[in-house]
């Protein structure tokens, strides 16, 4: 039993220290893949799959915005975690109604790089793990650049570069304020919803998007 134990410790003690490596290492080296990935893979072998990793300075700012205004405002000063779209999300979910927003960046870049998107108590535990960690560890510029290079946009497509080019024909960096807004308004649903061209739920989500975006103006970002 005491062999047991130990190798119980073992095992959970080699898991803290290799997901602290990982998170490390990533704080610098691009992304290669994620879980999502491998799990659309294996779901639909003869789905392309498009993601060209670039640097921040590659992508449009109108991007930044666009996905922060649409996702988390707030991004910018939480700590990964955003109390007050909880409370309101339990609030809600009390009355029956689902509400959006309550998952942050940080949140999100945790499930998506490190994580499978299926939803558990189990894996909502280790969501806030590696959220933790990576608020942590990384800076929040960097926990938007892995965000915005790793985020599904569409099916097989993953990354800001690879969305710019699929739907629009041309690079990050040049995306407009309502082309990076159309991209941020299919975010809840990529596999479902069209950048272009765009339903008018879609249309009517970017107009919103474009809106928040002014409103933000200029984001700045440790």
């Amino acid at each position: 039993m005491k062999k047991f134990f130990r190798f119980i410790f073992k095992l959970l003690l080699g898991l803290f220290l290799f997901s602290i490596f990982m998170v490390i290492i990533y704080k610098w080296v691009p992304v290669p893949f994620t879980p999502l990935m491998a799990i659309r893979y294996f779901e639909e072998p003869s789905e392309d799959i498009h993601h060209d990793w670039v640097p921040m300075e590659e992508i449009s700012n109108n991007l930044k915005i666009a996905v922060i205004a649409s996702e988390d405002q707030n991004f910018p000063n939480h700590n990964g975690f955003d109390y007050k779209a909880i409370q309101k999300a339990m609030e809600e979910n009390k009355k029956g109604k689902r509400v959006r927003g309550a998952s942050t960046i940080s949140q999100q870049t945790a499930k998506n790089v490190f994580l499978w998107p299926q939803r558990s108590w189990f894996r909502k535990g280790l969501e806030v793990y590696f959220t933790f960690l990576i608020e942590l560890f990384w800076s929040k510029e960097r926990i938007l650049e892995v965000y915005l290079n790793s985020i599904e946009m569409g099916k097989g497509v993953y990354g800001a570069e690879a969305a710019a080019r699929v739907w629009f024909g041309k690079s990050a960096l040049n995306l407009t304020a309502y082309e990076a807004a159309a991209l941020a308004a299919i975010l809840p649903n990529p596999r479902q919803y069209r950048a272009k061209p765009a339903s008018n739920y879609i249309q009517n989500r970017q107009a919103w998007i474009v809106r928040q975006m002014r409103n933000l103006g200029p984001i700045q970002l440790n």
